[in-house]
């Protein structure tokens, strides 16, 4: 069966950041190279203590179509993926894909994500539309996420199903438009951030359905603070966006015009 090309979207980067997953890091990157052979791979590493970046560069050394971004420390996903967009635009990239390391992604799902891309700006791979769907998490877990993502398009207004997803892809020309510099986001919530940007700066952002499969190798990174962090800045963001409308719709009644922004 003859592989699609991508060629006409530019050069690929998957992104594939990295705090101790030696045990998943090779599987991932090969799957992913036998899924999109035109494809380059960027491990972003948190100074892993178990020695992933030392299997990230042993995988470089043997395929030129794999680079290692070492980092100093552990500083959340925001921030990995920050230091990797600015790393893909520095070297020329024309679309980078989000995609996490512990094999919850499938690589075979790529030219789903890619093919959307075609008539997108931004591609999210979503668990929750039609088709979608997630394999081994607790009940629990995924009320939680389903819970997350509804209170995340009430307040904010978007109207995605799955903000908080991480399989995503981008093309560059998007993360120029978006103010990335402006983005303080730091653990899961970095992926709502920037999906809500992307939809208020009238961006073309499609879903397409994904299958997530739990990690089966290594401990997740989500914890207390993380789900902390969302619920804070998505309830602040809502906040303001509201006040906001309301200042516009009172301004509207008593003959005014919308204040510049």
């Amino acid at each position: 069966m003859t592989q699609e090309s991508f060629a006409d979207l530019g050069d690929i980067l998957v992104i594939i950041p990295t705090y101790n997953e030696r045990e998943n890091i090779e599987l991932i990157v090969s799957q992913v190279r036998a899924a999109l052979p035109e494809a380059f791979v960027l491990v972003a590493d948190d100074n892993s203590p178990d020695g992933t970046g030392t299997v990230a560069d042993a995988l470089a050394a043997a395929d030129e179509r794999v680079r290692v971004l070492h980092r100093r420390g552990k500083e959340g996903l925001g921030a990995a993926y920050l230091a990797s967009f600015d790393w893909a635009m520095n070297h020329g990239y024309d679309v980078v894909v989000e995609m996490d390391a512990d094999g919850s992604h499938q690589p075979a799902q790529l030219p789903s994500l890619l093919d959307t891309l075609r008539n997108a700006d931004l591609v999210l791979g979503s668990r929750y539309i039609p088709g979608g769907s997630v394999v081994n998490w607790p009940k629990s877990r995924e009320v939680l996420s389903r819970g997350a993502n509804t209170y995340t398009r009430v307040m904010l207004g978007i109207p995605l199903r799955d903000a908080t997803g991480g399989y995503r892809a981008f093309r560059t020309s998007t993360l120029r438009t978006l103010d990335l510099s402006a983005v303080e986001s730091k653990g899961y919530c970095f992926q709502i951030d920037l999906a809500r940007r992307a939809v208020q700066a009238g961006l073309r952002v499609h879903e397409v359905p994904i299958e997530f499969v739990e990690r089966q190798r290594g401990d997740s990174k989500m914890d207390r603070r993380v789900i902390a962090e969302a619920l804070w800045r998505v309830t602040v963001w809502g906040l303001k966006s509201k006040a906001t409308e309301a200042g516009d719709a009172i301004a509207l009644r008593s003959g005014g015009a919308k204040p510049d922004r």
